[in-house]
């Protein structure tokens, strides 16, 4: 039998009370809702479908931004939606894996990224939701499993090559592996993700921007697993229940 133990609840307790504040304080009866994937996520989903059973919340309408995502909608008695039928969400909720002190985001480590930032951009606001252990003064503080870079199979060899030598911040740059299957792990559109352990990691003033601009225009690369300017608040939980909220400081788009 597992044991759970007092870290494992109050992780538990972090995640569900950053999730039920962000969803008290943003989401109103006929939103359109996006949501993410991941462990914290699951409480959002939770909450909203309370808050819709008891009659506090009204025509909610939600976008997964992954097979995952779609699994909770449905589980929660969620209305599912899409991006075909609902272009410009109000909301979009999601996890990360590490906000720095700009709110600038690594996520992918579950294995999505594509999709999330697809719903993300296509949101009014993107509220991100997380425990607190994933704040960070700087990216790769406290995450040390890479930034997740989805390539399209082919190309993997090439954009490995570049990544460990041919750029600033080379390093390691390692193909992720199934844990359930032999072989490279896959994303939800069949391609594979890379974990690129750049040098640049855990360093002040680094310009993410241009260096994610030169990645995104190497042949092969979907995108990858820095999601920059883009979210507006950040919910942070602890085990005692306190919940702290950054306000982002500067924003990719404002639609």
């Amino acid at each position: 039998m597992e044991c759970i133990t007092n870290d494992d609840a109050g992780l538990s307790i972090a995640k569900k009370v950053a999730s039920f504040k962000a969803v008290e304080d943003f989401i109103e009866s006929g939103m359109r809702v996006g949501l993410g994937s991941g462990t914290t996520v699951v409480y959002a989903a939770q909450k909203l479908g309370e808050l819709i059973k008891s009659g506090k919340l009204m025509d909610i309408k939600c976008v997964p931004s992954s097979y995952q995502a779609k699994q909770l909608i449905q589980n929660a008695g969620l209305r599912l939606t899409s991006l075909d039928e609902s272009n410009l969400l109000d909301i979009y909720i999601d996890g990360a894996d590490e906000v720095d002190s700009n709110s600038n985001l690594i996520k992918g480590g579950g294995g999505c990224l594509v999709q999330e930032k697809i719903v993300a951009y296509n949101s009014k606001r993107f509220i991100v939701i997380a425990d607190y252990r994933k704040d960070s003064k700087v990216l790769g503080q406290n995450w040390n499993r890479g930034i997740p870079i989805e390539v399209i199979p082919v190309a993997i060899t090439p954009v490995q090559i570049f990544l460990n030598g041919s750029i600033e911040g080379a390093g390691p740059a390692v193909l992720r592996m199934s844990h359930e299957i032999m072989g490279p792990a896959r994303t939800e559109n069949g391609n594979f993700i890379i974990d690129w352990h750049s040098s640049l990691l855990n360093k002040q003033d680094i310009h993410w921007n241009e260096l994610y601009q030169r990645i995104k225009l190497l042949p092969g690369v979907v995108d990858i697993g820095l999601f920059l300017n883009m979210a507006d608040i950040v919910y942070f939980g602890f085990p005692d229940g306190k919940v702290d909220i950054r306000k982002a400081i500067s924003h990719k788009y404002d639609i």
